[in-house]
């Protein structure tokens, strides 16, 4: 660990604290209806919008209604997108001639980006046309980021109405967050990163002539390979994708080298923009929910637990991938690094970001749900790599996805204050709502789902041919390639560990119903919450009310988030990266 490496992780959190408050202001009055700024411009685009759709803004919904209109909304888009794919190759935009994707990677392509998981099976520039890019996976990173925003403000009003039946309107949430935070922030930063030379163009593919030529070889087999004097280079519309792949969590890359591609990311600062993209509405919607609420201290105290387990596990990941490889140690190479030789793991890492923007990227994108990789995860140390899989296990509670991690955290918090009302013997409350068993069935739904899906699917495929032999490596490492895979599509998160063929029909097909699982049937009791906790009265704090602001709570919600989520894996674990490292550790 250098003190640079060091630096640019400090440099990323001040920045990224420094737009926590006012992008979460701005985010709370537009979801409030109030005036933002941008409402005399966009204004009349949104009420053009409700007209045409035929949207009463004023109509508000139950919980059950609004719930309806999140399953029929992406339903209709898993539909959509699944048609574009198989149709593609009649369709116009499509200069490189790619014909139909076949059924089964087009139904898990379709789930991925609908459910904002945004897990790519295939190789972008060599699938997807220049439409099924724009018109599709574009226009979903858009919506399905939208679609997890309005399930959270819909969560919050249930916690900050009384006695009122109805939780908001669907489609207005959907098109104010679409219309007012994704689309302004996206068109910035895919300005910003044209400036910086990634790819927007419609184009066709160009064949360049190489500066200098491969020469033809002959193997070791005696069979002559010509030489290389061209090479394709992809293009496409890059830009526009890239930003809301990163503002919305949505991590789907149009290359398939995804943010290690020079066209994606071609420099440190657009680096730095990306991994503070991927975090920052996640961060600011805390402070969202603390305005909406009206005690901004709770959102502080929500990003405070997530922040500290984020900061920890960066700083372990930075340090695993700077102490290198063990096993290189006796073979007499020097792996220590310094401010001059950055040294450590550089295995499948861009030297333009090296080990410490590596580290940080790996640990943000999966922290919040993102996905996008800028280095190969597979090939990080053993406990390198167990970071991005650990915090993925961690429920998509550590900022997770735009809307779905904070309420997935405040599912959390409920839980936490509900032990600790049976711990003093009191009825628990949260921000005056009393938690009784109703909103603890729904919270145990949540909690318990995804590690259900991800062990069965885990084991289901190290024990079936088609399941195993995916995986590129034996032993402790293709085991983790595997539960990397399924914690990832089980997640909603779409990071790769690479090393695994997983565009085959079991991990297509098994992994649309994960992803599709996971989504919705989280977000399902989420607003039966919201909607449960809306029709109650506000209970005043006595004497024996838990504070929920304070640093012990803090701690407290942190030790429930391991205790009852993340521990569930640590036998799984233990037989993937810990098994590896220990493994690495002997004596060859």
């Amino acid at each position: 660990m250098t003190a640079n490496g060091l630096l640019q992780i400090a440099l990323y959190l001040l920045a990224l604290l420094a737009l926590t408050k006012p992008l979460g202001a701005y985010m709370a009055r537009v979801y409030e209806g109030k005036p933002c700024g941008l409402d005399r411009v966009l204004g009349p685009v949104e009420r053009g919008i409700y007209r045409l759709s035929g949207v009463r803004a004023d109509e508000e919904m139950e919980w059950t209604v609004y719930a309806l209109c999140v399953l029929l909304f992406s339903a209709a888009g898993v539909v959509f997108l699944y048609l574009l794919q198989r149709l593609q190759g009649a369709l116009p935009l499509n200069p490189q001639a790619f014909g139909a994707v076949t059924p089964d990677s087009s139904l898990n392509t379709a789930a991925s980006f609908v459910t904002n998981t945004d897990w790519q099976g295939y190789a972008g520039e060599s699938t997807m046309s220049y439409l099924t890019q724009m018109t599709g996976l574009a226009v979903q990173s858009f919506v399905s980021a939208a679609t997890g925003m309005a399930i959270l403000v819909a969560f919050i009003r249930g916690l900050a109405r009384r006695s009122s039946a109805t939780i908001g309107n669907f489609w207005v949430d959907l098109t104010r967050g679409t219309l007012y935070i994704l689309l302004p922030l996206s068109l910035i930063l895919a300005l910003v990163l044209v400036s910086q030379g990634v790819v927007q163009t419609l184009a066709p593919y160009r064949t360049v002539s190489l500066a200098e030529p491969v020469p033809g070889t002959v193997d070791v087999l005696g069979l002559p390979h010509a030489a290389i004097t061209e090479q394709v280079l992809p293009l496409g519309p890059v830009a526009s994708q890239v930003a809301v792949k990163h503002l919305g969590t949505n991590g789907g890359g149009f290359f398939n080298a995804n943010a290690a591609h020079p066209f994606e990311n071609p420099t440190p600062l657009t680096d730095f923009l990306l991994v503070l993209a991927q975090t920052v509405i996640a961060a600011a919607l805390c402070h969202t929910f603390g305005k909406m609420v009206g005690d901004t201290r709770q959102g502080w105290a929500l990003l405070a637990a997530m922040l500290l387990v984020l900061v920890s596990f960066i700083l372990f990941g930075y340090w695993a991938e700077a102490a290198g490889n063990p096993r290189f140690n006796s073979l007499g190479i020097n792996q220590t690094a310094s401010d001059l030789c950055p040294g450590g793991n550089m295995e499948g890492k861009e030297v333009r970001f090296g080990v410490a923007r590596s580290a940080l990227f790996a640990a943000t994108t999966t922290a919040t749900s993102c996905g996008a990789v800028n280095s190969m995860h597979d090939s990080f140390t053993p406990l390198g790599g167990l970071v991005p899989l650990f915090l993925m296990q961690f429920s998509e509670t550590i900022l997770g996805g735009v809307g779905s991690g904070l309420y997935g955290m405040l599912t959390f918090v409920i839980v936490a204050v509900f032990i600790a009302g049976l711990m003093v013997g009191r009825t628990p409350e949260y921000l005056g709502k009393k938690i009784e068993s109703y909103e603890m069935k729904m919270a145990s739904l949540i909690v318990l789902l995804m590690p259900l899906i991800v062990l069965f699917l885990t084991a289901l495929a190290v024990v079936t041919a088609p399941g195993a032999k995916a995986a590129a490596n034996p032993g402790a490492h293709g085991f983790s390639e595997i539960l990397y895979a399924w914690s990832s599509m089980s997640n909603n998160n779409g990071s790769a560990f690479a090393g695994i063929s997983a565009n085959v029909p079991f991990y297509n097909l098994l992994g649309s119903l994960a992803m599709l699982l996971s989504r919705f049937w989280l977000a399902i009791p989420t607003l039966a919450i919201a909607g449960s906790l809306a029709r109650k009265k506000t209970v005043p704090p006595g004497a024996g009310t838990l504070p929920t602001h304070t640093p012990l709570f803090v701690v407290f919600l942190i030790g429930i988030v391991v205790l009852v989520g993340a521990l569930t894996f640590f036998p799984a674990l233990a037989l993937g990266p810990v098994v590896e490292h220990l493994q690495m550790l002997e004596k060859p």
